[in-house]
């Protein structure tokens, strides 16, 4: 058997990677965010794989704003969704990026949940991200680590829901597939929309029971096929005025 050796600069890469958490939660926040009447939105993104800003920020954004609501805020900094989030009704989660696992952002997540508010788990941030079970098994519901790659498929409507209302029954899309695996140890979770690829079936969008917040997961949304798209715009939009309880 061989043994593989490491150089000084490999090994000091490895430490600097280990306590890369530590080192990125002393990122200050950046200056507080000001927020208007109506439903209060904050868009939290990053990470890799996506283009966060174009799609999940400035795309969706604008979708939000052409609906009325226009209180609407975009960060990628872990301790600004911290100190933002008891100040608003939704957050919607689409970041990848281990960055934000961090105990002040994990408090936060889970304390917005506690009082009541709205969570949006969309595309990457219904992930199996990094190593928070909690995460997966209370928020998502389940662990969801692989998928297809992007390509056509069809959409079926399977329950009516407020977020499903003004959504044709079945429309095609072009996007990923997850290959959903619910937790039996979760809350429990109820299906809105199937996604149907050749013989097989998935979630694509789900709401997770909570005894006090409105969560619900959206697998939809990998790049601008999906969300320059008339039901993805009347998804999202659906999915932030219900779990804000309007």
């Amino acid at each position: 058997m061989t043994h593989k050796r490491f150089s000084l600069p490999t090994l000091a890469l490895g430490a600097l990677l280990a306590f890369a958490p530590a080192i990125f939660a002393q990122v200050p926040a950046n200056p507080p965010l000001e927020w208007g009447p109506g439903i209060k939105v904050l868009i939290v993104s990053g990470g890799g794989w996506h283009e966060f800003d174009r799609w999940f920020n400035k795309a969706d954004s604008a979708t939000l704003n052409a609906a009325g609501i226009t209180s609407v805020h975009y960060t990628e900094n872990s301790n600004t969704a911290a100190i933002e989030m008891p100040k608003v009704d939704v957050v919607i989660m689409s970041a990848n990026d281990p960055i934000f696992d961090t105990p002040p952002f994990r408090k936060a997540l889970f304390d917005h949940v506690g009082a009541g508010k709205g969570l949006i788990l969309l595309h990457s941030g219904a992930w199996h991200n990094w190593g928070w079970p909690e995460y997966d098994r209370d928020l998502v519901g389940g662990r969801y680590s692989s998928h297809d790659g992007k390509g056509p498929f069809q959409e079926h409507v399977v329950r009516q829901h407020p977020v499903t209302e003004g959504l044709p029954e079945t429309f095609g899309v072009v996007d990923e597939t997850y290959h959903t695996v619910a937790d039996p140890a979760g809350p429990g979770v109820d299906v809105l929309i199937e996604a149907v690829r050749g013989p097989t079936k998935y979630a694509s969008v789900w709401v997770t029971h909570n005894p006090k917040g409105r969560i619900v997961c959206i697998a939809l949304g990998h790049d601008g096929d999906t969300h320059n798209q008339p039901e993805f715009k009347k998804l999202l939009c659906n999915a932030v005025t219900w779990t804000a309880g309007k």
